[in-house]
């Protein structure tokens, strides 16, 4: 399936124009003299040389600067080639081009070709280096339909292009067993879905289907999904309900495809965050009204109090580090984040404390600590980076990406404390429907749920208000196999135009 990228901004572009060309004017005033006698005119009696050009690593939509020697000064008569693509050319001296980097030009060859008048080619220079393509993050459809209408709204199973839309995401949760490729998602009233990347749907569609799970059918409301880690690794779901005569997890069995349950712990409600530790096999789970947290013992089946929060009536959500080494706790309506250490000599995680935000101070603002703004922070996840490999005094290799749901964005928190926006505009205001670049292009509407595919490199965003399940990719061959070239030149452009808000 073709995805096209296109930024929307002219404005941009059309100033940073205006700055090369004057800086190409600047440049060639060295060469007056020169120009006076004719220099600068392309000699066809002199070869085309490309000496270097800056900068050598970069990404779609992207300045580049070819220096060199008898390029000539009409830009109508000079082809560049970037990757096999057609680079758009904004100005040219005697001794420098100035174009955009082509989205998908991923193999690093240089070619520069002067045409005559007729449009023949007439010269070719390439240099002997190649430049390095740095391959960026995009937004695209991933699950479902989106709808220009609400009313037309439906919701069924079928293949990935065909399944309807999704209301209410809430949570996703990979099936340890499945290799990455079956993705639950919870959502509120019941509203649970299997996402099976394998099915084969015959010849010429996309993998995938979507199936409802109707075990979850019993709870109104179910917050999230989380598994054992023995041997049968067992599904457990939690039932966020208002009673205090009710069990807040039960224990599906994988060996009755999830059908068969158990009740696990004392009676508790408003349960919205619960998590295995990765190493013990223990179960914590928080509570809304109780403003605390809880542990139960699978083998004892007891249930013991951990600590209390800071604040009571919270929806606090729980995400185990993969190491168990500790755990952050998102405070969705409070708009902070908490970190939670185990103790391996009392087994149990201690009294949490602050690392992202302050309580009761919504915003957006990146950075370190409490000098962090979120909005209704939700679910996140863990994913390792191979830059902290064997560099990291605390050993601790992985990022955290977290959805920021009302200021529409995903966030990145490093083990360092520091927050950056990854995807979306992040200002808190930007909301909608748009696929592309991750920063400059992308738009979501609070976002809530996401998963990292660490078979497929990508990571899945559950787009709440839009209804859909939206997917962040690097870039690859495959989004640009059946563009044409006057299509990759207008790809190209229209990135250029808009790559400047």
């Amino acid at each position: 399936m073709r995805k096209k990228v296109y930024w929307k901004n002219r404005h941009g572009y059309l100033w940073r124009a205006m700055l090369i060309l004057i800086t190409l004017c600047f440049t060639s005033c060295k060469d007056d003299d020169d120009q006076a006698a004719g220099a600068g005119v392309f000699d066809p009696n002199k070869p085309v040389t490309i000496t270097g050009f800056t900068p050598e690593s970069l990404g779609g939509g992207e300045d580049i600067v070819l220096y060199g020697n008898n390029f000539g000064n009409d830009i109508s008569k000079i082809k560049v080639s970037l990757g096999g693509k057609n680079a758009t050319v904004i100005g040219v001296n005697n001794h420098s081009i100035y174009c955009f980097m082509p989205m998908g030009a991923f193999d690093g060859d240089i070619q520069v070709s002067i045409l005559d008048d007729d449009g023949e080619v007439i010269a070719i220079a390439e240099p002997e280096k190649k430049y390095t393509y740095k391959r960026q993050w995009l937004v695209s459809n991933c699950v479902g339909t989106y709808y220009n209408v609400g009313s037309d709204y439906e919701e069924k199973e079928g293949p990935f292009g065909d399944c309807g839309a999704f209301k209410d995401i809430l949570w996703f949760s990979w099936d340890p067993k499945s290799n990455f490729d079956r993705l639950y998602f919870t959502g509120n009233y019941n509203r649970c879905r299997l996402i099976d990347f394998s099915v084969d749907n015959g010849p010429d569609k996309e993998k995938g289907y979507v199936y409802y799970f109707t075990s979850a059918d019993q709870f109104d409301r179910v917050s999230v999904m989380t598994w054992t880690i023995d041997e049968n690794q067992d599904m457990i779901l939690t039932h966020n309900h208002s009673s205090d005569s009710k069990i807040g997890n039960y224990l599906f069995t994988r060996s009755s495809n999830f059908t068969e349950q158990t009740p696990l712990g004392i009676y508790a409600r408003g349960v919205n965050g619960t998590m295995v530790h990765p190493e013990t096999n223990e179960l914590y789970y928080t509570r809304y009204r109780g403003g605390d947290m809880y542990k139960y013992n699978f083998d004892t089946q007891e249930t013991t109090f951990v600590f209390a929060f800071a604040y009571a009536t919270e929806a606090y959500r729980l995400v185990i580090h993969p190491t168990g080494k500790y755990a952050y706790i998102i405070g969705n309506e409070r708009d902070f984040i908490l970190r939670t250490d185990y103790n391996y000599v009392t087994n149990t995680f201690t009294t949490p404390y602050t690392v992202v935000g302050q309580a009761n101070s919504p915003g957006y603002q990146d950075g370190v600590g409490s000098f962090v703004r979120v909005n209704a922070p939700s679910q996140g996840v863990f994913v390792k980076n191979k830059d902290y490999i064997g560099t990291r005094p605390d050993g601790d290799e992985y990022d955290f990406y977290f959805c920021d749901a009302d200021n529409h964005c995903i966030r990145i928190l490093t083990p360092d404390g520091k927050v950056s926006t990854f995807a979306g505009r992040g200002n808190g205001k930007t909301s909608g429907y748009q696929n592309g670049e991750v920063r400059t292009d992308a738009l979501f509407n609070y976002p809530r749920a996401i998963a990292y595919d660490e078979k497929r490199n990508c990571f899945y965003v559950g787009d709440t208000n839009n209804w859909i399940i939206r997917k962040i990719a690097q870039e690859n061959e495959d989004d640009y196999d059946d563009i044409s070239d006057d299509e990759e030149d207008n790809n190209t452009e229209e990135a250029a135009l808009e790559k400047e808000n």
